[in-house]
């Protein structure tokens, strides 16, 4: 049978990764691992040119079945977005401590294969391609900022710090791209070190341009306003909320939630606080993995043990998939993320998770639900099937389709199926588990409140600050106040909110619509719903918008 949202989609995959190199490893594609995109305005314009046409000839197809029916809604949805933002016109001019073409240059280098000698003579090949690309990169912020378009002077200040620590200029790291060719074979080693060096050192140059010619044009405000981000909430959730209704249902749902913790605390100290439950779980010495080397090794085995349990129990788990790697990332910003595995799997999915210099306590009672969101049952086993099931999904569904609300929604969806399962009935990993839960919860109300400068409600559950607007200094209060994170990584997490709005929110306003979304397919099959039935066939659509996933359950 013809298909002809699937040819074309697949023929938009080649068009994408031979225009992006970057996306190409990310998505595990062959082939182009020793070069990197143009990052000029004429780059940018080939992509944007790329997209544009696209969407216009897939929103002409007519699909031949219901599987192409999907398939082509999910790809209009997320293209038709793109170009949204495109004509928006601060697509090319966002820029944060998280995302920007400086931190996917960077961060595709985490990804190369090392085992063999092509392997680093590919390496040394897009090394040697770093400069030409930064300088691309500074051509088109240049541009952006000469037309009045710029992100918020803490981001550039934040990102020209981040990039002193990369070219160990300051930190703990040291130079990371003199680190990640230390282990080269001898006989490549000089060109790989000449090539590093440079690589490194227009790193530091870029970092003195964010820093003097970049962060004085930036904006003071932190908030982009309404109507960017009622445009960036779309992107990350596929879908369209209220945002004053989501912004009152965050403080319910976080009140709800430290509730829950209060009776948790009471549970592992008798009559104590949560903070006095915090402190007995950090001075317990089981509770602490004692260094990187073995809280990897803790998070290995415990991604491992869960992949054996759930295997023909809750999920059927193809032969491709029990395979998992967990590391410790080379960089000290923190956080966790996961990547996943190549299109033949020579390359496994990988959860990663990033330790800030200032970091002590290897802790297991905080980060067993962090384990379940990026591997098993979260984002391993969605991202990982969706790349194993080309019986059902075109190449764009499987490789190069990412909906922040779909992924982040079901793995925060997953921490709560484990806690449905049983999975933290130990009080310790119970009140992490929750920890998480408010913490995701009060992202929703800061990053709305900020980006939207709206007035904190006087009859907040917590009596704070009533009828105060949002600025960057409260947000950080607020998340300090519900938090148990380290300053380091909360001060990342909270800079990441202020230049990332809408994707913070998405994770539990994703989880929200993936509960609803189960709900409606449980009452509308009565006593024959199947959970393992329902977790199969929803993620058996792919990536895609959360709109568009409850209409296709509704279907089912």
């Amino acid at each position: 049978m013809t298909r002809p949202v699937d040819a074309r989609t697949d023929q938009y995959v080649e068009d994408v990764v031979a225009l992006d190199p970057i996306t190409a490893t990310f998505a595990g594609i062959a082939g182009h691992d020793d070069r990197l995109p143009d990052l000029s305005p004429a780059g940018f314009d080939a992509r944007d040119e790329l997209q544009r046409r696209a969407l216009a000839e897939v929103a002409a197809i007519e699909p031949v079945d219901e599987r192409e029916r999907v398939a082509k809604e999910a790809f209009v949805e997320r293209t038709g977005l793109e170009v949204e933002k495109i004509d928006a016109g601060f697509d090319r001019s966002a820029f944060s401590v998280i995302s920007s073409g400086i931190h996917a240059v960077r961060e595709v280098f985490d990804l190369m294969a090392t085992e063999t000698d092509e392997d680093w003579q590919t390496v040394g090949d897009r090394l040697a391609a770093v400069p030409t690309a930064l300088a691309g990169y500074r051509e088109t912020l240049e541009a952006e900022a000469a037309a009045g378009r710029v992100s918020a002077r803490r981001q550039y200040v934040e990102v020209a710090s981040q990039i002193r620590g990369w070219t160990g200029q300051e930190g703990a790291s040291g130079d990371y791209f003199g680190n990640l060719v230390a282990e080269a074979p001898e006989g490549l080693r000089d060109r790989l070190a000449s090539v590093a060096a440079a690589a490194s050192a227009s790193y530091a140059d870029f970092g003195r341009f964010v820093e003097t010619d970049l962060a004085p044009q930036g904006r003071d405000a932190d908030g982009v306003g309404r109507d960017r981000y009622a445009l960036e909430s779309r992107y990350f959730l596929g879908a369209e909320v209220d945002l004053e209704e989501t912004y009152r249902w965050g403080w319910e749902e976080l009140k709800r939630i430290e509730d829950d913790m209060t009776a948790t605390a009471q549970r592992i100290v008798s009559g104590g606080s949560i903070d006095d439950a915090v402190k007995a779980l950090d001075l317990d010495p089981a509770r602490d993995c004692g260094s990187r080397e073995g809280f990897e090794a803790w998070m290995q085995e415990k991604a491992d043990t869960i992949l054996a349990s759930f295997d023909g129990v809750h999920f059927d788990i193809a032969e491709p998939i029990r395979t998992i790697a967990c590391k410790v990332a080379p960089i000290n910003d923190g956080g966790a993320w996961y990547t996943p595995p190549s299109e033949d799997f020579s390359r496994p999915g990988t959860m990663w998770f990033s330790f800030t210099d200032d970091h002590e306590i290897f802790s297991k009672w905080r980060e067993t639900t962090t384990v379940f969101h990026e591997g098993v049952p979260g984002h391993h086993l969605q991202c990982a099937q969706v790349v194993h099931r080309a019986d059902l999904l075109n190449r764009w569904q499987r490789l190069l389709c990412w909906v922040s609300g779909h992924g982040e929604g079901w793995a925060l969806y997953s921490e709560r199926l484990m806690d449905e399962l049983g999975y933290f009935d130990d009080p310790g990993d119970r009140l992490g588990f929750l920890d998480m839960q408010g913490f995701r919860a009060a992202r929703v109300i800061v990053d709305i409140g900020v980006h939207l400068g709206l007035t904190i409600p006087a009859d907040n559950p917590f009596g704070w600050r009533p009828g105060e607007v949002w600025d960057g200094e409260k947000v950080f209060e607020f998340m300090r106040a519900h938090s148990r994170m380290e300053d380091g990584q909360l001060g990342f997490e909270v800079n990441r909110y202020l230049g990332w709005p809408g994707q913070a929110p998405s994770y539990k306003v994703g989880e929200r619509i993936w509960l609803q979304a189960r709900d409606e397919v449980r009452a509308r099959k009565g006593a024959a719903f199947d959970l393992k039935e329902f977790h199969t066939a929803a993620l058996d659509l792919g990536s895609i918008g959360l709109d568009p996933l409850k209409a296709a359950l509704g279907r089912l």
